[in-house]
């Protein structure tokens, strides 16, 4: 719905005191870096998929390799037998899961949008590299709308707020320290993937 894909068949959604419907579809777009769920890559080089973005499309390699940076993904494409001209395979079939999630982090890092949406996009790559993504996402955060969807509670540690959702239905919304000691779902929820990761 804030893609305008559709919309909301009850109630409004508003930007910056904006209705949705009254911003141009293209200029939304233009100014949304979104990292899907399902990541779609294209038959072509690690640069062309990074650099496939709104805004940067024809980026300078400085500026692909920045994005590789903050993606956590760099080293990995050094590793590639042309780096980042090396052809990945449609829809990415030559990289692992978390590999295309962070190619797919670079491309919208690069399009530098206004509002940032992840959509559990970090579920496929390991705990040290998802701090080391979320701490380069600290900073770039800063004066723009980010959105995070996910399901590890550590992907959602630094957050100002956290809406817990089921079955689409709002069970509880605050800050992680006030739903940790409100002792609810969200609190049962972080014990438990505590105790899986001992």
């Amino acid at each position: 719905m804030l893609n305008r894909f559709y919309d909301p068949t009850e109630g409004e959604i508003f930007v910056d005191g904006l209705n949705l419907k009254n911003i141009n579809i293209e200029t939304l777009r233009k100014n949304m870096g979104i990292v899907p769920q399902d990541v779609f890559l294209f038959s072509d080089s690690v640069k062309n998929n990074i650099g496939f973005s709104a805004k940067g499309y024809n980026a300078p390699m400085q500026e692909i390799e920045k994005a590789a940076t903050f993606a956590s993904i760099s080293a990995n494409i050094m590793e590639l037998p042309k780096a980042y001209q090396t052809i990945i395979g449609e829809r990415g079939v030559t990289l692992s899961g978390g590999q295309k999630q962070r190619i797919s982090i670079a491309r919208a890092y690069l399009s530098n949008p206004e509002i940032f949406i992840m959509d559990d996009s970090l579920s496929a790559v390991d705990t040290h590299t998802e701090d080391e993504i979320l701490r380069n996402l600290a900073d770039f955060q800063k004066n723009r709308t980010s959105i995070i969807v996910g399901h590890r509670i550590s992907s959602l540690k630094n957050v100002d707020k956290i809406i817990v959702l089921e079955n689409g239905v709002i069970l509880e919304q605050g800050t992680p320290l006030d739903l940790l000691e409100k002792k609810g779902y969200f609190y049962d929820l972080s014990r438990i993937q505590m105790d899986e990761n001992v």
